[in-house]
């Protein structure tokens, strides 16, 4: 049994997403026996994430950082297929916040990392933006001793 688990960035340049697509799919596509994906099923790298694993076959885990967290969502479509990957999920998480927040984030992370095997990360390498961001997850992993695959296309800058 396998269980990935995901980080990444919400905004993934144009010029970046055929590859991050192809890397998260080759990531899921060398595993073997059932396979489980924790996400906290946000825009972008989550949902990206989200959809191969459902395209797989594979049990999704969402990991629902706090209460409102559905009004972080950007777009309508990107609320859409938030609340679509809720209902479809085989299980889910929900952390003890009250509202959206960066501890809150944060603390997402690391029960996605904690819930894996594998920690995918799309992540172009830099600092995290805020408390909880992409590097911060990818180094809790770290610590952890979990294996993190990195994927992002070399010299392509996020916005």
């Amino acid at each position: 049994m396998s269980t990935l688990g995901i980080t990444g960035h919400r905004a993934i340049p144009a010029e970046a997403m055929a590859y991050v697509v192809d890397g998260i799919g080759g990531v899921i596509k060398d595993q073997t026996g059932p396979l489980t994906g924790v996400s906290c099923l946000a825009e972008g790298a989550d949902q990206l994430f989200a959809q191969q694993i459902v395209d797989a076959g594979g049990a999704l885990i969402g990991v629902v950082p706090c209460a409102g967290y559905e009004a972080t969502m950007d777009t309508p479509e990107g609320l859409a297929a938030y609340q679509g990957y809720l209902s479809d999920a085989a299980g889910l998480v929900r952390l003890d916040f009250a509202q959206p927040t960066e501890e809150a984030f944060w603390e997402a992370g690391k029960s996605v990392v904690d819930r894996s095997d594998v920690l995918v990360a799309v992540w172009d390498g830099a600092g995290a933006r805020g408390l909880g961001g992409t590097a911060d997850v990818v180094e809790y992993a770290r610590e952890q001793g979990k294996e993190v695959v990195v994927i992002w296309p070399e010299g392509v800058t996020r916005a």
